[in-house]
Formats: structure tokens, sequence, C-alpha cells
């Protein structure tokens, strides 16, 4: 397999589905992860993002719709394939309204999934800005805005939860300008309402222990009082 192969992420419960998505589309020249709950697709994200998502709609705790609106949130350029077995119009407009570009049931015909693949991932991932120029760079760190990864001066890959990676991103975007816990928020939380900006203390405490050189006298993430937080140490 080429070792620069779009990257598929398959979440379904059903172990015999996954392995099925795989083996089709690892042989029409995709890699392919698995994953089988909401938690392990998480973990998968964040260890090596993929380009599209094909997501069952029956998962155990959180189910598809919810994670949608969550990856939809997390990445404007993820492809989301939503996957199901109920097939009826209104399922298929709440799927759509969560976020998902495209819906399909099952049993599907591989190869119309394939052809819904190739349309998303023309509408998502083909156009993610080019990280040219999307890059920031503040102490040693090194932060692709475009693909949401952080690197250290070496080029180590540093793993951040969804909420301290927004967080980062958020901040980076405005180096050196303030903004306040609720503008933050909205940016870490798809139910910014709903959540305490306490939320954005503890983000920020993590993030400096993972940053800083010493967390207690932070360089990077700096406290505006009685405002909120700014990202320093931007080099060009």
């Amino acid at each position: 397999m080429k070792t620069n192969a779009i990257h598929l992420l398959a979440v379904d419960d059903d172990i015999v589905a996954c392995r099925r998505l795989q083996h089709y589309f690892e042989a029409q020249g995709y890699r392919v992860s698995v994953a089988h709950d909401g938690q392990h697709m998480w973990r998968t994200i964040q260890a090596d993002p993929p380009a599209l998502i094909l997501l069952d709609v029956g998962l155990p705790g959180k189910d598809g719709l919810e994670l949608a609106r969550e990856l939809r949130a997390y990445d404007d350029y993820l492809g989301v394939i939503l996957v199901t077995s109920r097939d009826d119009d209104i399922d298929k407009v709440v799927g759509l309204e969560s976020g998902a570009n495209d819906y399909v049931t099952k049993p599907f015909n591989s190869r119309e999934l394939l052809a819904r693949v190739k349309i998303t991932l023309r509408e998502t991932h083909h156009r993610r800005p080019d990280s040219h120029g999307q890059q920031c760079r503040f102490g040693r760190w090194v932060l692709n805005l475009a693909n949401r990864v952080l690197q250290d001066q070496d080029g180590t890959r540093v793993g951040l939860s969804r909420g301290e990676m927004s967080l980062l991103v958020a901040l980076a975007q405005k180096p050196g300008t303030i903004l306040t816990r609720e503008q933050l928020m909205t940016h870490v939380s798809d139910r910014p309402g709903e959540a305490s900006t306490r939320t954005i203390d503890v983000l920020v405490a993590r993030l400096r222990r993972k940053l800083e050189t010493d967390p207690s006298q932070p360089e990077l993430l700096v406290t505006a009082r009685g405002e909120g937080y700014l990202l320093l140490g931007m080099n060009k």
C-alpha cells in the first residue's frame, strides 16, 4: 500500500462489519483504521488523523449522531458518512443536520459506498487549505492549524486531547490577543452555553504542563487577570 494513501476510519461496534469495510477499501488503495466506540474513535483521530470517517449510528455510549456533531465542531474539513440500518427520511434529515456529509443505509452496495466516499473526499479533504502558511511557531513548538497537529522542534508529535487542541488552535489563530473564557468556550464545546467556563481553566492548566518549561511561571499560555488568556512567544 502506498505510504501516502488517504486514511479512512471505520467506526462500528460490529467487528465483522469493520473488517469488511477495511478489506474492501484497502483493496481500493486506501489506508483504513477501525474503532468500535466513540472513545476509541477519538484516540485514533488524535494518534493518526483520518480524512474521512464511516460512522455507524447505533454505537454504544454516544451514538453516531452525537459524535457527528462533535466531529463537525472539531474539523470542518473532515469527511463524515453516517452508516445505519434505519431507512427513514426523517432519520436521514437528522443525520445530515448533525453535520454529516452523507448518509447510507445497510445493507449497502460497496461500489455505491466507494462512490460516496470519493464525492465526500472531493468536498472535504481535497478542499482542505494547504498547510503552507498554516503553521505557527511559539517557543519550541510547531502547530499545524490545518491538520491540528502539534510537534516539538525535533518533529515529535505531542498528544493533545480534542479540547486541548481546540483551545490551542483558537489562541494560535489570534496570537497576542486576549480571548475571554466565554469566547474560548465556543471553540472547545459544541454546547458552550451548557458548560462551565471553569473548563477553560482546566484545559489551560493541562496545556501548560505539556508545553511550558515551568508551568507555575507560564511564558506561552499567559493569564490576563480578570479578562482571559493569550498565547505569546510566537516566532516567524
